[in-house]
């Protein structure tokens, strides 16, 4: 596996896999035990710890020992890190395509129509 310095990338990188896009998706409507997050996957408890270990690493999720039962929730300013990091990508796209935009319309507007 690559190394991830930035944490950004450490989210990016955890949000890759499909099951732990379903684990935090799970996760939206409120904590829950591990247990019952391993629920609908068909793998080993030990397995679906390591991708819950890889969110968990990166930021996305927390847990906390609650008598025998570990539970885990969100952490949403690690999203909003994400979201705000791809708001400012959207915007440097728009922005560069309304430039390109304005270039046209000035290279369309002084052609004459006469042959160079």
């Amino acid at each position: 596996m690559p190394y991830h310095s930035n944490p950004l990338d450490l989210a990016f990188h955890a949000l890759s896999d499909p099951t732990r896009r379903a684990v935090v998706s799970r996760l939206v409507e409120g904590e829950l035990p591990v247990t019952t997050l391993a629920e609908p996957f068909d793998m080993a408890l030990p397995s679906f710890a390591q991708h819950l270990k890889v969110l968990e690493d990166c930021g996305l999720i927390t847990s906390e020992k609650r008598g025998r039962s570990r539970w885990c929730r969100l952490v949403p300013s690690r999203f909003d890190e994400a979201a705000d990091w791809m708001e400012m990508e959207r915007r440097r796209g728009a922005e560069r395509l309304d430039r390109l935009e304005a270039y046209l319309n000035k290279t369309e507007g002084h052609d004459d129509g006469k042959a160079v």
